[in-house]
């Protein structure tokens, strides 16, 4: 019970935020992408304009998948669940985005596992969304830790270096994805 009390209230403050975010117009533009030479010598850490953190997951059949695995392509890393009505919401855009865009850009879909009632819990989301966009499970939780994810869904924007050029903290649409790839 105190579980779903937590998830009511994070809900609750996502819709806000995602409110506000929406009706202000908030996104930022994002910054240009400078020369990989330059973007080698950035920091890693989670901020924007860092290189993101490299990460290692497995996918729902067992197989290990890499972030650097997309180098040279955009990439979405979008956390999500499959109680969160947020990332419901969020999916049909996602995958949408994902067929228009998937010559250059992947998304890359983060079950927070360790927040599920059960892995068996992912599967049948999958496939009532018709993903097809790689998605690996956070088992453990660690890297909803590493990339300090409070909110449900969060998606860090990286370019194709792997600089993280934009992170939204709550659900977005196809209109803010397509506006902020094709921004660098």
């Amino acid at each position: 019970m105190k579980k779903n009390g937590l998830a009511i209230l994070v809900l609750i403050g996502l819709i806000g935020y995602g409110a506000y975010d929406y009706v202000t117009g908030a996104t930022k533009e994002t910054i240009r992408h400078q020369s990989s030479a330059t973007n080698e010598n950035l920091p890693i850490g989670i901020e924007k304009g860092q290189r993101a953190p490299n990460f290692t997951l497995n996918d729902l059949n067992g197989n290990p998948i890499q972030l650097a695995d997309y180098r040279g392509k955009k990439v979405l890393i979008n956390f999500w669940a499959s109680w969160c009505p947020p990332c419901r919401a969020e999916m049909p855009h996602m995958q949408q985005f994902y067929e228009d865009y998937q010559k250059d850009t992947v998304i890359l879909g983060v079950n927070l596992t360790s927040t599920e009632d059960s892995p068996k819990d992912v599967r049948p989301f999958i496939e009532e969304f018709g993903l097809t966009f790689p998605i690996v499970m956070d088992e453990e939780g660690a890297l909803m830790a590493d990339y300090t994810v409070i909110a449900y869904p969060t998606t860090f924007v990286l370019d194709e270096q792997g600089v993280i050029r934009e992170i939204f903290r709550g659900a977005i649409n196809y209109e803010i994805m397509q506006k902020t790839v094709d921004a660098f």
